[in-house]
Order: structure tokens, then sequence, then C-alpha cells
């Protein structure tokens, strides 16, 4: 492709690293934001920079937050005997726009992929078992909400193992999303009668 401009190239080189963003809609993106006025433009970098500089993670359940423990585990209206394990923050969106669950969570921050060089120390694994060891028996239950894909299911299985020396109640959600799906993905219905539906894990 070529570029009336080596600074429009390298920025569509960079928008296209994005995840489901091309070179077209990369530079369709740019061409917009040469149109935009300098402020919005301008407006959009900013918000940018003050993302990378000062978003944080929650240190109970590794959310992203704006404080060092979100809104969510600070909450007395919460059920501290249930946390629901996730693989990313936007699972916990998804989650939460159900409207079905009233627990707390804990973020992974992926799965278990060895094809892709992650194994369980590149997760979040430790801090769970460490939150169940350190809670004085208040946790009573924990659901694997994990993406019903061979990675997904490969660390459920490897986090039912760690925990199952704890008096716990190991759950899952019904698979009433569908085999090989993402979270983020199912509609608001199919995943909150997921939450609701859930099944002892093993």
């Amino acid at each position: 492709m070529d570029y009336p401009s080596k600074l429009i190239e390298e920025a569509v080189n960079e928008v296209s690293k994005l995840p489901g963003i091309g070179k077209k809609t990369a530079l369709r993106l740019v061409l917009h934001l040469v149109k935009e006025s300098e402020s919005r433009t301008f407006a959009l970098t900013e918000s940018l920079n003050k993302l990378r500089s000062n978003i944080l993670f929650c240190k109970h359940c590794h959310n992203i937050s704006d404080d060092i423990e979100c809104s969510i585990c600070r909450s007395h209206r919460r059920d501290k005997s249930i946390v629901c394990v996730v693989e990313d923050t936007s699972d916990v969106m998804a989650i939460e726009n159900t409207s079905q669950y009233s627990g707390l969570y804990h973020v992974l921050g992926g799965v278990i992929s060895p094809m892709n060089g992650i194994g369980p120390s590149e997760l979040k694994i430790e801090s769970l078992l460490q939150r169940v060891s350190n809670n004085n028996g208040e946790i009573k239950e924990i659901i694997l909400a994990l993406s019903p894909t061979m990675e997904g299911d490969t660390t459920s299985f490897y986090i039912s193992k760690r925990l199952k020396d704890y008096p716990l109640k190991l759950s899952t959600i019904a698979r009433g999303i569908p085999i090989g799906g993402d979270l983020e993905y199912a509609d608001e219905i199919t995943l909150g009668r997921s939450i609701l539906g859930r099944t002892l894990f093993g």
C-alpha cells in the first residue's frame, strides 16, 4: 500500500497492531484523526497516555482499577464467600452486565497455553491460592468461569487440582456458552443463566 506521507504510514502500522484492526481500517482511523481538530486528536492521545501511566490493578482480584482496591472488592454489598475466577477484565465486565452475580472476582490475566509460552507461573494462580488460604474460611465457593476452550478447560483443571485440599465448593458455569466461544462475546441472558445454573466442577 502506498502512503502519501511517512507519518501516515507509521501511524497506520501502529494502529493496525490493535486486535481486530487491519491495515485498511487503521488507515481510515488515521485519516479520520488527521481531519479532526488538533484538540480532539490531542484529547485522545492524552487519555491514552494517562491510561498507561495511571492505571492500577486491584491488589486482591487483579481487576483494572483506579485505586489499589477496586470498587467490587471494596463494596460491603458483595458476597465475599464466593469468588468467580475469570481470564480477563472483559469477562468481569460481561458478568457484571448480567446483574446475576453478587460475589467477588479473581482475574487470572490469561489462561494456560503452552503453545503461546503461557504456563501457570505467568498467571495470577498463586495469589488465588493465597486468597483462599488467608481468608479464615470466609471463601466458601470458587466459580471457574473460564471460556470453554481447550486452554480454558486446562486452566480450570489445573486450578481444581491446586484447590482440592481446601474445604471449598468448586463449581463451573453451565455450558450455555458454546464450546470454543469467548465469554466476552456471549449475550447477557445466556451468560447470566450460565452463572445461575453453575454446576460442581469435575
